[in-house]
């Protein structure tokens, strides 16, 4: 299924069967295979079989042009990839342009791109990985050298004021280690000290095993950095501290090394000298200037590359997708014996036969062969598979009925009648003309701006609303027909056709009710009477009307489904369907709840006050009591016994006549089969395996008994409960009960506080609660109980689903599926 068929022209749509369509060979010489089958992708209206199933994907004939073209797509994904980091967008191309460029131009240039990006890449992460280090080792000696200076201050200090008591006079080895009074100078040893940067999520477990592992010969300080730095390993942003670890041995030395490594903590040197410290960091600063100005030309060289393939990637993309299912397709096709020629099989729609042969002729020409390609029609009893042409606005009625199932070829379409009926019953459950006004106009939102929408991505719910727009403009539109009908706006009623028909007879009914009004006008002349809401018999009039209109819909709906069963039995030339199927069903049917609805719309007219449950009831139980004030019309037991004898009698009509039939056609054609006469050439045993001819099959008459006794049983009690079925459309007055309480307990009460921040309040929880709870989960619990009663209870009288989807090989396809 697909919006348009094909170019050139073309017989008017028809929803209700599916194209016709035929089996078609081409043989196709090898030079001009590649553009043949180009010219058809471009046509979009060929599905093509696999001659060649039985190969594997590297034994086929373009197996090696298949991986040369994954090889550029892999390249050309790269390449967005590095796009997208950079926030360069591909330009617009023309879609005719990948016709005059050649593939091997695109390899190739596709190659040296890559190579180039690959190697500025290479060269742009070594240099910001030595700027991200440089960075990291200047903070080191900032923080570290601060320990090393306050150390050495107040070492000094201390020195001075052991100097002023003449204590003693020993040399300071060590003087971040003098605050311990309790250490004999005589047993001092050189310390080494290690320094780095450690992740600060990780600092206290690395002081912690750093302690142990040591058993507490370590003295370690640690300072926060306040900004995070970029980590040279990993290239992301982390929080991290500056340590200093003091030793004393190689063997404490090489544990700590290994405690480093295993937190990921990066080591630089250091030196004790003030001196050296400042002329390092002088170089660090200088070597950090450098590399950031070497950093930013390659950037700049960089964005200017993948701008240059931005322009043409759209372009490259494009021509590579299309190579590919281009071999793809011709991996489909087998070789003659004479392997100048590929032969193709495949399906197209009989409209087609003219612009198929045009694409061929014009391939041959372009191509420059010698021979032009071959185009016929071959016999087949396969099953074709279903092809409707369809436009924007019936595609998503059409998506909603191939969710349930695939036509079978020439079924009946049950999209035709959706495309009216469906919006219709979700009307039904939904009507407020205030609500379908708000839902109109983001429809048409959405319609206005389709355009410039369709080329955008958007998200899961928004695309299938997008999707739907035009069967949301459909509901939306009987929403207001069956709104004005309820007489609902936001659950008010307004007299918009003329004063209600009621008045109040004196000041007894002034609160309302039904007391005390009497009829002082005309009948209101569309929809309800705007005085109906909120009196005492609003809630049992509506359920009356409601309910008994549901019945008579969903009846009109079920014996619709049957008469489209039996145009399908016309259509196949299947008079056994007709007389022991379609005809006992609408017996049956009309029988009953046929009657049923004859007696509401009496009861409607006659204004009687006849049980109509009574009446039913009392139909089956005891046929031949009298009626009483239940009677409607002259003759009524009468009909009653014609009509139940008819729909006892049409069980058994739907049960034993069609396998006995069965069985006499099968036993009559099997008769003279040995003195059949040869029915065709050779092209009429072109059967595959899902088709085949069911001549040939053993007939099982428990089998078809069975399956006959199911369906009749399936019938008589689906009759019952699809019509139960109908009365969710008189159950879900939960929408209007809804629109009653939010405009009753939140607006009417914030207004009468007479403040105005509550009235705001008010407003705004009012709008909120419509929008999230009566347009959005109502309409979608309407449309999920409108898909079921046209799944169940519409499609199953008539619609066997079991088909196949037309799949044409399309560029249009092609370009629009993502890698």
């Amino acid at each position: 299924m697909g919006e348009s068929g094909g170019g050139g022209c073309c017989p008017p749509m028809d929803l209700m069967r599916s194209e016709p369509m035929q089996l078609v060979q081409l043989i196709v010489p090898m030079e001009s295979a590649h553009l043949t089958v180009s010219y058809l992708g471009d046509l979009g209206l060929v599905q093509f079989k696999d001659l060649n199933s039985e190969k594997s994907p590297f034994q086929r004939t373009y197996a090696a042009q298949i991986k040369r073209c994954g090889e550029m797509a892999r390249k050309i994904r790269f390449f967005k990839d590095q796009m997208s980091k950079a926030g360069v967008l591909p330009k617009d191309s023309l879609e005719n342009g990948t016709h005059i460029i050649d593939l091997d131009d695109v390899e190739l240039k596709l190659g040296e791109l890559e190579a180039e990006l690959v190697e500025i890449n290479a060269n742009n992460d070594k240099l910001q990985r030595s700027y991200n280090e440089l960075i990291e080792y200047k903070l080191v000696l900032e923080k570290a050298g601060e320990f090393f200076s306050s150390a050495h201050t107040s070492a000094t200090a201390q020195q001075r004021e052991i100097d002023s008591q003449q204590v003693g006079e020993d040399l300071l080895e060590a003087p971040l280690l003098q605050e311990d009074k309790s250490i004999d100078s005589s047993k001092q040893v050189k310390l080494g000290f290690l320094t780095g940067l450690v992740p600060r999520e990780k600092s206290m477990v690395f002081e912690r095993i750093l302690f142990r592992a040591t058993r507490g010969n370590v003295f370690i300080r640690q300072t926060v950095i306040d900004e995070p730095v970029i980590d040279p390993n990993s290239g992301e942003k982390a929080e991290k501290n500056v340590f200093v670890v003091f030793y004393s041995g190689e063997r404490a030395k090489s544990k700590i090394l290994k405690i480093c490594e295993a937190f990921g903590a990066n080591r630089y040197p250091f030196s004790e000298d003030l001196g050296k410290q400042a002329q390092m960091i002088t170089e660090v600063s200088g070597r950090l200037t450098e590399l950031k100005t070497t950093i930013d030309a390659g950037l700049g060289h960089r964005n200017i590359l993948l701008h240059t393939i931005g322009d043409k990637f759209e372009m490259w993309n494009l021509k590579v997708r299309k190579e590919k299912a281009i071999y793809h397709t011709l991996n489909m096709l087998s070789l003659d014996v004479t392997k100048k020629c590929l032969v193709a099989e495949g399906w197209s729609p009989v409209f087609a036969s003219n612009e198929i042969q045009n694409a061929l002729k014009r391939a041959a020409v372009d191509s420059n062969s010698q021979v032009g390609s071959i185009f016929q029609v071959l016999r087949t009893k396969e099953l074709p598979p279903t092809y409707f042409r369809t436009n924007k606005f019936t595609s998503a009625i059409q998506e909603i009925v191939d969710a349930y199932g695939v036509a079978k070829y020439q079924e009946a379409n049950p999209g035709v009648f959706t495309i009216v009926t469906f919006p219709f019953l979700f009307a039904v459950m939904f009507g407020d003309w205030g609500h379908g006004i708000c839902l109109l106009l983001a429809t048409m939102y959405l319609i206005v701006r389709e355009k410039k929408l369709s080329s955008q991505k958007l998200g899961d719910i928004m695309e299938m609303a997008f999707g739907g727009r035009y069967v949301i403009m459909m509901m939306s539109l009987f929403s207001i027909y069956t709104g004005l009908i309820y007489n609902e706006f936001f659950s008010i009623p307004y007299p918009l056709f003329a004063p209600s028909a009621y008045d109040c007879r004196d000041a007894s009914c002034s609160e309302a009710t039904t007391i005390g009004l009497i009829k002082v006008r005309d009948t209101y002349p569309f929809g309800l009477d705007p005085v109906w809401h909120g009196t005492r018999s609003e809630l049992p009039f509506l359920n009356s009307l409601k309910m008994k209109m549901s019945i008579l819909l969903g009846v009109s709906q079920m014996n619709l489904g049957i008469i489209m069963s039996y145009f399908n039995a016309r259509f196949f030339k299947s008079s056994v369907n007709i007389w022991f199927q379609f005809i006992p069903q609408m017996i049956f049917l009309n029988s009953l709840f046929g009657y049923l609805s004859v007696l509401i719309i009496i009861k409607w007219c006659t204004g009687s006050q006849a049980d109509l449950y009574h009446v039913m009831i009392y139909m089956f139980l005891s046929p031949t009591d009298e009626l009483g004030e239940n009677q409607l019309f002259p003759h009524q037991k009468t009909v009653q016994l014609v009509l139940l004898f008819l729909a006892l009698v049409s069980v058994p009509c739907m049960l034993l006549p069609k396998p006995f039939i069965l069985k006499k056609q099968h036993e009559a054609r099997h008769q003279g089969q040995s003195y059949a006469p040869l029915e065709e050439t050779d092209e009429s045993l072109h059967v595959e395996a899902n088709g085949g001819s069911h001549g040939h099959e053993e007939f099982e008459f428990s089998e078809i008994f069975v399956h006959q006794l199911i369906h009749t049983i399936e019938f008589v009690l689906g009759a019952v409960s699809n019509t139960a079925s109908y009365l969710r459309l008189w159950a879900l007055l939960a929408h209007s009960e809804l629109s009653s309480v939010f405009y009753e307990k939140v607006l009417l009460l914030a207004w009468g506080y007479n403040n105005w921040l509550i009235l705001i309040v008010g407003i705004i929880v009012f709008i909120f609660a419509t929008v999230g709870v009566l347009l959005v989960m109502e309409t979608l619990s309407a449309f999920l109980h409108a898909l079921r009663l046209h799944w169940v209870e519409f499609q199953n009288k008539f619609y066997e689903g079991d088909g196949y989807k037309f799949a044409p090989f399309s560029f249009i396809l092609t370009a629009n599926e993502d890698e």
